[in-house]
């Protein structure tokens, strides 16, 4: 995921880059209200903004208000110390999607970002995906590709789909788990290094593209034209 931070306590700001970065996403961050409103407002797209409540300039509330009022969808999870639900209703009502009093646990703020990029990216109804000549039908589980069939498990249609739904876009190991394993907790997030392998033999070694490409230290990208 492309992830915003925007949190002035240089140390924790410091410790999210890394630790988010170390999970495999991609994390920019902002220690004031008036350089996050600007980076979230044309320094993306971003996945999701992580956003601290008291910012000097601009406040966390009236960043998020500014994003709504200009159009800007991308998902925001408020950041803050106060622990009051007057302080969380304020937050939600600024259109903050999620909230997180500190301190939190890295592992439940993980989820609740990787919840809400599935939440955000989750598709209104059927859809085909297509890249290049490669066509998919998640919902049907049907692959073709320069007008040949191509037979794939179930899995490895979750998989590709994953990648489809985002080309062009690098997409780490442990979000391909969190969106097809149903209880991907435990689970070694190189298994989908199997998934990616079995699915370049059937839907990239035949016909003699690349369209699975690997980002080193990350995970995988979908060429958008199908390689």
């Amino acid at each position: 995921m492309r992830i915003l931070v925007v949190e002035d306590e240089t140390g924790l700001a410091e410790s999210l880059r890394r630790g988010l970065s170390a999970e495999g996403h991609w994390v920019e961050v902002a220690h004031d209200g008036h350089r996050g409103l600007e980076l979230a407002l044309s320094g993306g797209p971003y996945d999701v903004v992580l956003l601290d409540l008291m910012l000097p300039g601009l406040s966390g509330h009236e960043i998020c208000t500014r994003m709504r009022a200009l159009g800007d969808p991308t998902p925001v999870l408020m950041l803050t110390a106060k622990d009051g639900e007057y302080d969380e209703a304020e937050g939600l009502d600024a259109g903050a999607d999620d909230y997180l009093t500190k301190p939190f646990s890295f592992v439940v703020l993980g989820a609740r970002l990787r919840a809400l990029a599935r939440r955000a990216g989750a598709p209104a109804g059927p859809v085909t995906l297509q890249a290049g000549d490669l066509v998919l039908d998640p919902a049907g589980r049907r692959c073709r590709r320069g007008g040949h069939d191509v037979e794939l498990t179930a899995r490895e249609v979750a998989v590709l789909a994953c990648l489809m739904e985002r080309p062009g876009r690098a997409v780490a190991k442990r979000d391909i788990l969190d969106e097809v394993w149903d209880s991907p907790h435990g689970i070694d997030p190189n298994i989908v290094e199997v998934y990616v392998s079995s699915l370049r033999k059937k839907i990239d070694a035949p016909f003699g593209r690349r369209s699975i490409l690997t980002v080193h230290g990350t995970g995988y990208r979908m060429a958008p034209d199908g390689g």
